[in-house]
């Protein structure tokens, strides 16, 4: 029989997870092991020292729903009027940050951004949400791969929880919380280059093929200069 819906007003992830591991006698460590991440993950979003993730950026409301027979849009909508009701992150990306995409821009459009940076932070800040929502997609998608996300986990010499951890954390950063590491993990190994066109806003991502080896290894942040489209 399909689950009902518990949907109700104030309702929010954490108290709907709660009330269903209190009824269905299971405990955080069980849901972490279902979810394939650290117990601290659970144990952080039910005290609320974590928010709930973006329902469109990870897939840990699907398990639970299936775990805690739960209606099937329950916790989505749970996360999505929570996360509302929150401002956005407005923050600037730290100039490191920005500085190293920048470098993985067309230099021509990169230097004509840098000229109207002291004047216009958002086209800049937009620019990066646009680049980080292709490089968010991409790192959605691995969850979905089991074994290339395992034998990076290997690599790297972590678990394969903390692996998925480290995907879904980066799936809900913003501009303003973009780190160094998550430009050495997942932006520099995925983008080959970027550009905008000027006069239609076109955004133009070129991608690393999947068997570049800037894919499978880490390496320090340098500064090396831009790097033009090809064609």
């Amino acid at each position: 029989m399909r689950p009902v819906s518990r949907m109700k007003p104030g309702m929010t992830v954490r108290k709907l997870v709660l009330e269903r591991l209190h009824e269905t006698k299971h405990s955080t460590a069980e849901l972490a092991e279902v979810l394939e991440l650290p117990v601290h993950y659970v144990t952080e979003l039910m005290s609320g020292r974590r928010r709930p993730p973006q329902p469109s950026r990870t897939d840990v409301y699907d398990k639970m729903t299936r775990f805690l027979r739960l209606g099937r849009n329950d916790l989505a909508d749970c996360a999505t009027a929570e996360r509302a009701e929150t401002e956005a992150d407005k923050r600037l990306p730290l100039p490191q940050v920005r500085e190293q995409i920048l470098a993985l821009c067309d230099a021509d459009t990169a230097d004509a951004l840098k000229r109207r940076a002291p004047t216009d932070d958002a086209e800049i800040v937009d620019l990066i949400s646009r680049v980080l929502g292709v490089v968010q997609g991409n790192a959605r998608r691995s969850l979905d791969a089991q074994i290339p996300l395992r034998i990076a986990a290997t690599r790297a010499g972590t678990s394969y929880a903390d692996a998925r951890l480290h995907v879904l954390e980066f799936l809900d950063t913003s501009p303003g919380t973009l780190t160094l590491e998550h430009l050495i993990d997942f932006i520099r190994p995925q983008i080959a280059n970027w550009d905008v066109d000027s006069q239609s806003g076109v955004l133009r991502v070129v991608l690393r093929p999947a068997s570049s080896p800037e894919r499978h290894r880490r390496r320090p942040l340098t500064n090396t200069g831009h790097a033009r489209l090809a064609g």
